[in-house]
């Protein structure tokens, strides 16, 4: 994970939604991250140095002159050792003293220090928010480079209804990803993912469909996010929260999913194809609920849906299509011949197959045994994992092969 081993500086101030940045904090750092907390004075009144220290295992500082055991000066080693700085919750007296460039307290002095991205949470308000000292005082600093995630809007502490509450945990965390991975080997590369399964309708309550829960999708649209590629997430409905930063176009039927791919093929890389796509679909569509009356059977007549892979593979033969294609198999069965079958016919770059049949391996499971067979004839079988710790596999292999289509 792009987290792991990165340094975050937590510059923590003194606002009633420090809280909710505990969560953040813990994310983190069970995501490999070293998070150095940083105290405005006001912070320790909403929480405790010791409650970060605990979930991070680091020392909390907030003394500008306290030096440290190396005998380094605190906001220098801090702002020099930082791969990002995230200020959280961001308040409208730390927003006005950034954007003066003030340095009273240990926070501020980090932020002048650091060369590295910071990422700004604000929270407070509604009226402080949109007051033009602070949208003036944003403005400067997101001249200066820094990234804003949030205020999101929603029931405030005043009792106001507006913009003010601090970003969702995912959303901060989404953001660092982001600015951690933007030079990363896929930076200027456009990914196109599909995800979930699709739903083929039947009448207007009813639909036919699969198991697909998305979570290969959206771990790899994550993955290629963390490598700093442009993600389009063509998704089928999950329950899932998108990865922040890809561009999601929602869809429900083959036939959409289908007419979304090809339309963001031009610009496409590389297509990784993890949708569960249903095969056949109703051939006729009731406009009103079927009852079952006395009925003791019900025949339903299914057509064939589109081959997206056929299309793109047309699409490839006339110069247009994306230098790699992934596609993805489930089987329960035969899964390595019929992986190998699909490879040929459809002239794949790579298939990730799946064997379902285990029940730590399923569509709906976190993790899957998988077998990577490429179109060079390697064939690479993998450990039962995690769907994020393969989605990184594939990912790698990816941009393996985008770099050799580069020097060919």
């Amino acid at each position: 994970m792009i987290l792991a081993g990165k340094t975050i500086v937590l510059g923590l101030c003194g606002g009633i939604a420090a809280y909710k940045v505990i969560e953040v904090a813990r994310q983190l750092t069970v995501a490999g991250a070293t998070v150095d907390t940083v105290m405005t004075e006001d912070a320790p009144r909403f929480v405790t140095p010791l409650t970060l220290q605990t979930l991070t295992h680091r020392p909390v500082l907030s003394d500008t002159f306290r030096l440290l055991e190396t005998m380094e000066i605190p906001y220098v080693s801090l702002g020099q050792r930082a791969d990002a700085m995230l200020v959280a919750p961001a308040t409208a007296n730390t927003l006005a003293k950034m954007a003066q460039g003030q340095a009273d307290n240990l926070l501020l002095a980090t932020y002048l220090a650091t060369t590295a991205p910071v990422v700004v949470a604000p929270a407070m308000d509604a009226h402080v928010w949109q007051h033009p000292a602070t949208q003036a005082n944003t403005e400067t600093l997101r001249q200066r480079g820094a990234i804003f995630v949030g205020p999101d809007y929603g029931p405030l502490v005043s009792g106001l209804l507006g913009s003010g509450r601090l970003a969702a945990a995912h959303e901060i965390i989404g953001t660092l990803r982001q600015v951690l991975g933007r030079e990363g080997p896929l930076a200027g590369r456009h990914v196109l993912v599909t995800a979930g399964g699709t739903r083929e309708p039947l009448d207007p309550v009813r639909y036919l469909g699969n198991r697909s829960s998305g979570k290969m999708g959206y771990a790899l649209a994550q993955a290629a996010l963390d490598r700093g590629a442009s993600v389009t997430l063509v998704t089928a409905p999950t329950a899932l929260q998108p990865p922040v930063g890809a561009h999601v176009e929602e869809v429900e039927t083959a036939q959409e999913m289908r007419d979304a791919a090809l339309d963001a093929l031009a610009e496409t890389d590389a297509l990784l194809m993890a949708a569960a796509v249903a095969d056949f679909r109703p051939a006729r569509y009731s406009p009103h609920k079927i009852k079952k009356g006395g009925q003791a059977t019900l025949a339903v007549t299914l057509e064939r849906n589109p081959d997206i892979l056929m299309d793109v593979v047309r699409r490839r033969l006339e110069g247009a299509g994306p230098l790699v294609v992934a596609g993805f198999v489930v089987e329960t069965e035969d899964t390595i011949a019929r992986a190998r079958e699909k490879l040929l016919a459809k002239g794949l770059d790579l298939v990730v197959a799946n064997d379902v049949s285990a029940p730590d391996s399923g569509l709906e499971a976190d993790t899957l045994r998988a077998t990577l067979l490429g179109a060079d004839s390697t064939v690479e079988a993998l450990p039962l994992m995690g769907k994020d710790k393969l989605a990184e596999h594939v990912l790698d292999r990816v941009v393996a092969m985008l770099d050799a289509g580069r020097d060919a």
